[in-house]
Parts: C-alpha cells; structure tokens; sequence
C-alpha cells in the first residue's frame, strides 16, 4: 500500500479545520441577528413610549412652544402724559392722528421690503421726502433683484470676495446716476421703502402718520393679507397751548423725533429700562427731567408669522395707557405778569443806554416754605442790539457775581467762627492793606473815618468795612492801616470757612431744582496757581465780589432767610396725575414738594438778628437805608441789595460795568414769596430798577394769589 504524500495530508487536514470553523461560524450567525434585532426592536419601543408621553402627556406644553416659536408679542408706544400750569391749565398735550405702520419680520429681506413698498405706494399717497438722498435711492434701486443682479455682474472678482458690508458698499458705487433718476410713482416708493427698510426686527415704524384718509385706511386694512407687516395704527405730536409764554415753553424742554429715537448718551440705561430705539423720549428739561412718568406704558401686539419669517397677522392684546400728567407749582398768569415787568424794566435800560454792556437780566420768585417755583424769568441781550430774546433758563445756568446781598452768610460764617455771637458793635471804617487800594463801605471811603456799627445797622446800610473785619477776625489778626494780610488768608482752609457757611443757604453749590443741567455757580479752587484765589479775594468774597452765582441760587438764599434757616431744594413739578376717562388730569399719583438739604447751624437768637437786619434794610429811616423803596409794596417787605464793581471786554477795550442785583421775601412775618433779581454789567448804578422790579413783582403775587 503506497503511503500518503505528506503534503496532501497536510492539505486535507487544513480542509477539515476549515470546514469545522465554517459551521461553528454558521451556527454563531442566527445569534448575533436575534441580539441586533432585539435591540432594534427595543430602542423602537422606547421611541414610541417617549413620543407617547410628550403628546398624551406634554402635548399641551409642546405645542404651546411651537406657538411661540411662530407668534411673536411686541410693544408699541403711547403717547406721553401732559403737563398743566398750578392752576390746571394744559401747556402742552398731545395731537393724535391715524397712521399707516409697517413692522418688520425677523427675516424680511430689502427685496421683499421693495416689493411691499410698491403695493402700499399704488394704495396711499406719500410725499416725497425732501431729505431722500441718492444714497436711499440707490439702496432703493439695488433692492429690486433684476437690478442687483445687474450691480452684482459689474463687481470685480476681488470685490465679489469682500465682507457683506464692504461688497454692500461696492454694489453701491456701481449704481449708476442716470439709473436713479425716478419719476414722481418711484421717488415715493423709495420714500416708502426708506421709512420701512430703516426698521429693525420687529420693530414698528410710522410710514405715514399725518394726513391719512379714511380711505387710504380702509384699502389698507382690506388688503393686509397682501401687506405683510403693514397696518393701521395712531401717531402722536406734542401739542403747545397757543397762549403758551415762551419763558414756560424753554422750562417744558424737548422730546426726541421717532427718527432720533433714543439720545446716544443715555442709550444703554434706556436699552436696559425696555425702551426701542426709535422710542420718543424727553431730551432736555421738565420733558428729560421727568421722562418716567411722562412715557406711557406701551400697547402690547401679538404678532403671527409664517415659516419664511413673514407677519401674517398682527392682534392688539393690550392698549396700553397714555403716560402720567405733570402738574406745575407755576401759575401761568402769575408767570406772564413777572415776564412782563422783568422784559419792560430791562428794555427802559437798554433803550436809554444804561445797559448796552449787559447780556441780561433775571428773577426768580420762590415759596420759602416748599421750595414752590413761582415764576422764574431771564432775557438774554447782545452788545450793540435794542433786542432781548427770552431766556428763563438762565435763571439755572449763568453765573454773575452778587454782591452785598450775601452779606448775610458772611455774619452766619462769623458766628460760627464764634469771631462775633450777637448783635456785636464792629467799626466801619475804609480798609488800607499794604500796597492795595482803599476797600470802604460805599458811605464811607474817607480814610480815618469811624462810624460804629452793630450787625443789624451793617446789614440796613450794606457794610461792606464790617464784613471785612469779620473776615480779618476769622484770620485771628485785628485791623491796622497799611497792614498786611497773613499767608493764611489765601490758604482753602480759611475759604472754606467762608464758602461752607455761604453754601449753607445755597450759594456756590446745586439747588437741587428738578431741571437738568443747573450750574453750581463759579467758585475757584486753583489755590496756589496763578490767578487763583489770594488774600485780598478772600476780602472781596466777604462782600460778594469774587464767587458767582445763579438767579436761583439767590433765590434759595433769600427762601432760606425768610424761613429761619432752612434751606429746601426747589421745584417747579407740585405733582404728578393720572389720566381721567378724558385722558385729561386725573387724580393725584405723587405730590412733588421740595426737600430739606439742610439748616444753617446758627442758633434763633442770631438767626433773628439777621432777619432783622433784611427789615431795617427797608424800613430804617437813616440816609444809608438801602431799600425803602420797598415799603411801599403791597406786602410789608425784607430785602438786601447787593452791588458789584465789574467789568466787560469789548472789541478789546475794558469797560467798568455794575451789577445791580436784590433778594427779598414777604410778607416779613410769615413769609410767602421770596425773590431774587439780578441785573448784570449796567453801566450805571441802578439799584433803584431791581427795587423796582422787586415791588412790581410783590404786588403782581398779591394781585393773583391775595394778601393772605
């Protein structure tokens, strides 16, 4: 028997292993089919057990969510509350009138905005608008696809690969002038598609919002389906009463236009607050001063949108409201009569050449015991002009040194210093400093002459040497001809000490009047640099011929007097209201009064002792008396007048000028009216015309409010 090959049995060998590893394979097979077919069959199951639970269960909650991924709210605005003079009159509300709006989907295209443009042009009829530029309408030109794609074609293929903005910009430069040259139909169509085209996301513009016809309102709501985004709506302007005075119209302030929208600098806190951008705000004034409460509170729209974006529908949820009235501590009659007698004695003094120099003149009246705005009047005038233009605002902004009526805070600043406790006796005599002129009191500038004087006689008379040597004691020196002054006269410290009781009735720093934009008056700090305060300032500061202040700060100063030493904040808002079913001034939401920022620490007796210097300063009987004048006013009057040597500069040349300026109060007793009149840069002493002033302003209060 031949043996086998050793190679074929090695081959068969390895046939046999093979054959035993194919069925054991085979036999793993039907295993592995049924484990993945298990596991298919389980995922399966869960799939349908979740997709059952979020419609059985959270169906409701699911499709809510879908709603809201499709249906939209948006807030509009309303207009904004009025404002009402003391006694209930409207100075300014609003103008309503219908509108044609238009509110943008969130994914509308410029093309589709063009093609909306030219069906709502065909419908209503806007004029165009005289600010369109070539720019609108070359963005109006390239909205329209046939011609983009005609821009696009003329773009390099640099410029083709440029950033969206900057390819933009490109396309813009290609347009051609002879192809933006639109008749009449496509110049208002690109007044349309610019007004639409400017709104953002869902935001909502006025594309039209005066002269709307019912017609064009009624074509537009029948074919909304064909306008998306566009509707009918109501605008708004602020509406000045005709009898308005302007001095009252300058206090109201401005609000911005639907195209200014929010100003850049309060844009962010606006942002934050839920404003829009085109929201109408106030921007200066009363109307910026109290935008919070003015702003209605904005109308709520349901907005529908399709699948591409588009608004389909738009639904009025919530109306909104019409913002909160203002009500004025200004009584307009009373405001007008004070308009009047400052205008009128201003212009007699520029008529007869007494005050070609000045660049105005001012007063303000005040209620001492609430800080009440009661008329606040300023006219503004130029060298070289008979004209005065009304300029009530700056009452608040322009500065102008006082002088003597502050001599009130130079007494307070000596009592708290404890140089003086009383009625103490000091010597009014001229004032010799080592290489200075002569500083004397206007009665008495005869070198070597002494006249005794207690506080009460140098306030009656204006003591301009008392005031000084109050000063000197501060410094802790006593007075001797030709002396000089200590190094600390020019040092902070010894202003401050000055300044800090001056400020105590509100001179050299923030009234607090609810006006935006008040000047704190000019105060100089730069010690130690050139031009900065010195020593012999230190004198002048004492009889009010350095520092400057404000028409209003005068007037608190005199309110603060009047009430024994209280200084309050004042305000021209009394109240804010609501709206009755009228949308007129309803009830009464907040009464506004002026705030006690502080009390002169002074004690009653010395408090009084001042009071009745402003009395004497009426009704003394001696020559030097400054202002009895005023005792022929309708209500038993205290006053101090104040004078200060100044000067202007005029086509280089310096001109000695006066400021002739008052503060007042009455009745003397219970005060209810304090005043500040402030004449600056006369060419004449004419302190006779803010007494003037004064009384006519006192008699015109009693003639309006009463006596009592």
């Amino acid at each position: 028997m031949k043996s086998k090959n050793p190679f074929t049995h090695w081959l068969e060998k390895i046939k046999t292993a093979e054959a035993a590893d194919r069925a054991k394979h085979k036999n793993q097979i039907p295993f592995r089919l049924n484990f993945l077919f298990f596991i298919i069959f389980a995922l399966f199951a869960i799939l349908i057990t979740r997709l059952g639970y979020l419609q059985i269960v959270n169906g409701e909650k699911m499709e809510q969510r879908l709603k809201e991924a499709t249906v939209i709210n948006v807030s509009r605005s309303t207009p904004r509350g009025s404002i009402y003079d003391a006694n209930g009159v409207a100075l300014v509300d609003n103008k309503a009138f219908p509108s044609i709006t238009f509110t943008r989907g969130n994914t509308m295209s410029a093309g589709d905005i063009y093609q909306v443009a030219n069906k709502l042009n065909e419908l209503i009829h806007v004029e165009v608008d005289e600010n369109l530029t070539d720019r609108d309408k070359k963005d109006y030109w390239l909205a329209n696809p046939e011609n983009l794609k005609i821009a696009e074609d003329r773009l390099s293929f640099k410029e083709k690969n440029l950033d969206t903005s900057d390819e933009y910009q490109k396309l813009v430069d290609k347009v051609q002038d002879t192809e933006i040259q639109f008749d009449e139909t496509e110049l208002r169509a690109a007044t349309i598609f610019k007004r639409m085209n400017a709104a953002s996301a869902l935001s909502t513009v006025f594309v039209k919002s005066k002269d709307v016809t019912n017609e064009e309102l009624a074509v537009v709501a029948e074919r909304a389906s064909d306008l998306p985004g566009v509707s009918t709506g109501t605008d708004w302007e602020r509406n000045y009463n005709d009898a308005l005075d302007d001095s009252l119209r300058s206090i109201l302030g401005t609000i911005s236009t639907e195209k200014q929208g929010l100003p850049e600098d309060d844009l962010k806190e606006y942002l934050k607050k839920g404003y829009a951008r085109n929201d109408r705000v106030g921007i200066s004034y009363l109307e910026k001063q109290y935008e919070e409460a003015l702003q209605g509170k904005k109308s709520k729209y349901e907005i529908s949108l399709n699948q591409q974006g588009v608004i389909t529908k738009q639904e009025e949820l919530n109306k909104g409201e019409k913002g909160a009235n203002l009500k004025l501590t200004i009584n307009s009659d009373f405001q007008k009569r004070v308009e009047e007698i400052v205008k009128n004695h201003y212009q007699n003094l520029i008529d007869n050449g007494q005050a070609q120099y000045s660049p105005g003149a001012y007063a303000v009246a005040l209620d001492p015991n609430n800080g009440d705005v009661l008329a606040m009047s300023g006219f503004s005038h130029e060298v070289g002009s008979k004209e005065i233009k009304e300029y009530t605002l700056g009452t608040i902004l322009n500065n102008f040194e006082p002088g003597s009526v502050v001599k009130a805070g130079t007494v307070t600043a000596g009592y708290q210093t404890g140089v003086i406790s009383g009625n103490d006796v000091l010597i009014d005599e001229p004032i010799q400093l080592a290489g200075t002129p002569l500083k004397g009191s206007i009665y008495n500038k005869i070198a070597g002459n002494q006249i005794p004087l207690n506080t009460v006689k140098a306030l009656e008379w204006s003591s301009n040497a008392y005031m000084m040597k109050i000063v000197l004691r501060i410094l802790g020196v006593d007075y001797y001809p030709n002396m000089a002054l200590p190094e600390s006269a020019g040092t902070k410290e010894m202003y401050d000490k000055l300044r800090n009781a001056f400020a105590e009735y509100g001179m050299g720093v923030k009234t607090g009047i609810d006006l935006p934009g008040e000047s704190s008056g000019l105060v100089s700090q730069k010690f130690g640099e050139p031009g900065g305060p010195g020593g012999g300032n230190l004198l002048d500061l004492s009889f009010g011929q350095y520092d400057t202040y404000t028409p209003m700060q005068l007037a608190q100063y005199a309110a603060t007097v009047a009430n024994g030493g209280t200084r309050i904040s004042p305000h021209v808002v009394k109240g804010i209201y609501g709206n009755n079913e009228d949308g007129g001034l309803g009830e009464l939401q907040k009464e506004i009064s002026g705030k006690e920022l502080n009390k002169v620490d002074l004690s009653p007796e010395q408090m009084g002792i001042i009071k009745q210097g402003f009395y004497q300063a009426v009704h003394g009987n001696d020559p030097y008396t400054t202002a009895t004048d005023l005792q022929t006013a309708n209500l038993d009057t205290s006053a101090k007048t104040g004078t200060a040597e100044t000067s202007v500069t005029v086509n280089g040349e310096v001109i000695q000028t006066i400021n002739s300026n008052l503060v007042a109060y009455a009745p003397s007793e219970a005060p209810r009216i304090a005043i500040s009149v402030v004449l600056p840069n006369l060419s004449v002493d004419h302190d006779d015309t803010n007494k003037a002033i004064a009384k006519d302003i006192i008699n015109a209060f009693t003639e309006v409010y009463g006596t009592n």
